[in-house]
């Protein structure tokens, strides 16, 4: 047993890029999963905020700064890039947007960063997906509706994904400690389903690029382009907020990792489809800067 758990330990510093890479090498099959995708992230979701100690739960003026980052930097961007391409302009503002990332205080723990911090904000900036996208995707995609309606319709479906799970995992720590142990015990386990999420969306991804012909390979470039510079630059810019309140790890993962599998789910039913392809770019990004971060760290592991 404690050898297989030494193998598993080591495991997790491989484990993102094995799972992109299965994703796609089995991307006609991991295609064909995608359905489970919103099922994972509530389970995620659910696990993650079973963990959560209501009494650890703050905000502070890092808080404040990461999330006026995230709010006004996905405006500014889509309306400056939009002019000249609308796709463009949307998967840049998705991967901005888009959440903290549910495994994000897994990769912060690993990284020997402030979990209860990270996980402070990752509360945060869920709660505030759910007041800022209804009114964002329904300005910018969902057209079909008048704007209350949509924003209504939107705020039903994201609150449904991230809302419930919060109350679920409340009303367990409250009113059946049992469950809530055997719960948190089994708090790993978001790990692995995050992993086998990344291989579906991973292949999910892939099969949508080559779906799409050669007469989307340029904006697909761009796509990849921009993803890379927004991913750059939310580690960057996250880093350095956190660092002036000496929680450099957390402020990092806070802003550059996001929940792409959410960000690809929003894209493709409520944005032109095509624009997911930037979040699921994003999780090559992001994944490969966690894997050398973890890789670097990796005598730390435990």
């Amino acid at each position: 047993m404690q050898k297989i758990s030494l193998l598993l330990r080591k495991l997790k510093s491989y484990m993102m890029p094995i799972a992109m890479l299965l994703g796609f090498i089995l991307y006609q099959q991991m295609s064909a999963l995608s359905f489970l995708v919103p099922y994972l992230i509530f389970i995620m979701l659910l696990l993650t905020f079973v963990n959560i100690s209501w009494s650890n739960i703050y905000f502070s003026k890092m808080h404040f700064w990461m999330l006026l980052f995230q709010v006004t930097a996905s405006g500014v961007v889509y309306y400056l890039i939009n002019p000249y391409n609308s796709i463009l302009a949307q998967g840049t503002m998705i991967c901005i947007v888009a959440p903290t990332a549910t495994s994000a205080p897994v990769i912060t723990k690993m990284l020997n960063g402030n979990v209860e911090n990270l996980t402070s904000y990752s509360l945060l900036s869920n709660l505030l997906l759910v007041l800022v996208a209804p009114l964002l995707f329904s300005e910018i995609g969902f057209h079909n509706l008048p704007f209350l309606d949509s924003a209504w319709h939107i705020s039903k479906r994201v609150a449904l994904l991230l809302i419930l799970p919060l109350l679920i995992a409340f009303f367990i720590n409250k009113y059946a400690p049992k469950t809530a142990n055997f719960l948190q015990k089994k708090s790993d386990f978001s790990f692995y389903l995050w992993s086998l999420a990344l291989t579906i969306v991973s292949g999910r991804t892939l099969h949508f690029i080559l779906s799409q012909g050669e007469s989307y390979y340029k904006i697909e470039l761009l796509l990849a382009v921009f993803s890379f510079l927004v991913c750059v630059f939310q580690f960057w810019i996250g880093r350095k907020i956190g660092r002036k309140y000496q929680n450099t790890v957390a402020g990092g993962q806070g802003l550059g990792q996001k929940n792409t599998i959410l960000a690809i789910w929003m894209a493709q039913v409520y944005l032109n489809p095509i624009a997911s392809i930037a979040p699921g770019l994003y999780v090559i990004w992001q994944n490969s800067v966690n894997s050398w971060q973890v890789f670097r760290n990796r005598k730390n592991l435990n």
